[in-house]
């Protein structure tokens, strides 16, 4: 049995820990308040900078002056935009908190603020700047370019464009969404549809399709699709994009032949249009090694 000496000893010890651990989290709050009012992203190396945030310092300040110049007034957190940015980019580069985020000793922000932030400066992105970036609209200078360079790819004329899905790993769902989720590759994802132009430039994303989803189905679906065949209807026919064969043969998708017999003119066309199309599958791969935050949940 313990003596009522004992308890109090107990009693007076535990005390000490909890002091000693507010302590140590106060302590922390204060440095990271300091980190922050201190830090500037932009004093880091070149080397260091690209391969912290997968942008150069070009790219990093156009979209900090985008962000600055919308939300002049904006203060979810107090936080300067400038980290905001940078906290948001190095989730994005590593695809998780506590390597990317927490432990870097140029942003000191905690779960909880970093949370607010993601959401925030995600939300800004996709209303924002990719309307700026990601369009399907071409200049004619910019059709030329790009049906000469795939023509010169494996001699197909006309090609604008090359589209493929991707699945982005996500973590579960509630129960009795899962079935739709669950992608054949065996884990929970969307699907996402992505169409890249000749200079590896991504021309059109569509991320609304469960993992589930069949890729005919998303471009079936899509505002791309029908945006094409309204073109087509008013007379446009001289421009195409290439999709594997997942995808169905439109009047403006071309995909190759099923089973044709080797050394055939379709065995021949299906080489040269997976050699001209392979364009898109370089770029996914290029976007997800850019940002780790696609390759896992």
């Amino acid at each position: 049995m313990y003596s009522v000496a004992s308890y109090f000893s107990w009693s007076s010890s535990e005390d000490d820990e909890q002091q000693e651990e507010k302590r140590i989290k106060k302590d922390l709050v204060l440095q990271r308040r300091w980190i922050r009012s201190t830090a500037n992203p932009m004093d880091l190396p070149n080397s260091k900078y690209k391969m912290y945030f997968r942008l150069n310092k070009e790219a990093f300040l156009y979209i900090l002056n985008l962000i600055e110049s919308n939300f002049p007034e904006r203060r979810s957190v107090s936080v300067p935009t400038i980290l905001k940015l940078a906290a948001t980019l190095r989730f994005l580069a590593e695809g998780g908190y506590q390597k990317g985020v927490g432990n870097d000793f140029n942003l000191g922000l905690a779960q909880p603020t970093f949370s607010i932030i993601l959401k925030e400066v995600i939300n800004f992105l996709e209303e924002y700047l990719c309307p700026l970036w990601i369009k399907m609209e071409l200049s004619e200078e910019e059709k030329i370019e790009a049906k000469l360079h795939f023509f010169q790819q494996a001699g197909i004329p006309g090609i604008i464009g090359a589209v493929d899905g991707t699945h982005i790993k996500i973590l579960a769902p509630k129960k009795a969404d899962q079935h739709m989720y669950y992608n054949r590759k065996g884990y929970f994802s969307l699907n996402v549809m992505l169409v890249c132009d000749h200079r590896m430039r991504i021309r059109y994303a569509d991320a609304r399709h469960a993992g589930a989803s069949h890729d005919s189905l998303v471009w079936n679906s899509s505002e791309l699709r029908g945006t094409l065949q309204r073109k087509y209807d008013g007379g446009e026919r001289s421009k195409w994009l290439l999709g594997d064969a997942g995808y169905p043969l439109e009047p403006f998708l071309i995909t190759p032949f099923r089973s044709p017999e080797v050394g055939s003119r379709q065995s021949l066309f299906n080489t040269k249009h997976s050699k001209t199309r392979n364009i898109i599958e370089r770029s996914i791969g290029v976007l997800k090694n850019r940002f780790r935050c696609l390759l896992a949940a």
